[in-house]
């Protein structure tokens, strides 16, 4: 099992401390939250709160993702790093592979591009993108992006783009993981045709065990039940060696973990010391009786 450390929506100044302490401490990757912008008007609701609201979000302070990640990178030297996850669709995906290419080669192939479909449509909007064939657009982003970044020339005609043969460079030495996030069929679906691995958006473990059965099954249908893929999960089950048995035990390969409730209207105030003090208590609790 691999450890994800996850802390979002803190002071920017944070981060990099965060990570060297993480990594220090065992953990394989750090998740890093994105989000574009907050609307003052909108009707939109969130699908990973019990009501649907996201007024959490309001005046919570967000690095841009590959930003963070590329500070963090340059002061750490083995973990790896996550958006957790990447609003894709909304993004030229020329641009994010070039991003997504110059990261991974420069910090040893340490990133996975985690992704996701932004479910507001005012992120489309101000980023001047159409709203509907959502999935498709993410689709063909994910195609090209794949291509882009494993070298040599690279085109695509399709019905979101339509890209004359190119190539960047760098690109790095291994390909980068695309992990896709989202519970829904088309989710799971997606990851499985598309990508690397899943990314849990966390719930009830009942909930849990509805999505591995179904994600199961679409492996299992697209005839890839026994190939290498990334199950990222955050459970409860992650707090305890005897819950990380049972993760492992239904085929997670990851569990990503945090020490506070995101989801809530008050800044975070905690300190870095404390912070640090609970990612560390973790890893001597269940990261080390894991190894």
């Amino acid at each position: 099992m691999r450890f994800t450390f996850a802390d979002a929506m803190t002071n920017p100044q944070y981060y990099v401390p965060l990570a060297q302490a993480a990594e220090d401490a065992g953990y394989h990757s750090f998740a890093v939250a994105d989000s574009i912008c907050y609307p003052e008007v909108s009707d939109s609701t969130y699908p990973y709160t019990p009501d649907g609201s996201r007024e959490f979000l309001e005046n919570k302070p967000f690095i841009e993702a590959f930003i963070l990640i590329t500070a963090m990178a340059q002061a750490t030297e083995r973990i790896r790093f996550v958006p957790f996850v990447l609003k894709l669709p909304v993004r030229p995906p020329v641009l994010v592979a070039k991003q997504a290419a110059s990261i991974a080669a420069l910090y040893d192939n340490r990133l996975s591009l985690g992704v996701g479909l932004s479910p507001w449509p005012e992120d489309f909007d101000v980023m001047g993108v159409p709203f509907p064939k959502r999935g498709k657009r993410m689709n063909e982003a994910m195609r090209i992006i794949r291509g882009l970044t494993s070298g040599g020339y690279f085109e695509h005609h399709g019905e979101i783009y339509d890209l004359q043969s190119i190539k960047i460079n760098p690109v790095p030495s291994k390909p980068v993981p695309m992990l896709v996030g989202g519970h829904s069929d088309a989710a799971l679906r997606r990851a499985v045709r598309l990508g690397d691995g899943w990314m849990h958006a966390g719930g009830e473990t009942d909930e849990l065990d509805e999505i591995l059965t179904r994600l199961a099954t679409v492996r299992k249908a697209e005839g890839k039940e026994g190939d290498p893929f990334e199950i990222h999960v955050a459970s409860i089950d992650a707090f305890s060696v005897d819950g990380v048995k049972r993760l492992e035990d239904k085929g997670v390969t990851d569990v990503t973990v945090g020490f506070r409730m995101p989801y809530q209207m008050e800044q975070d105030t905690q300190p870095l010391e404390e912070k640090i003090t609970a990612l560390r208590k973790f890893s001597d609790k269940v990261i080390s009786k894991c190894d």
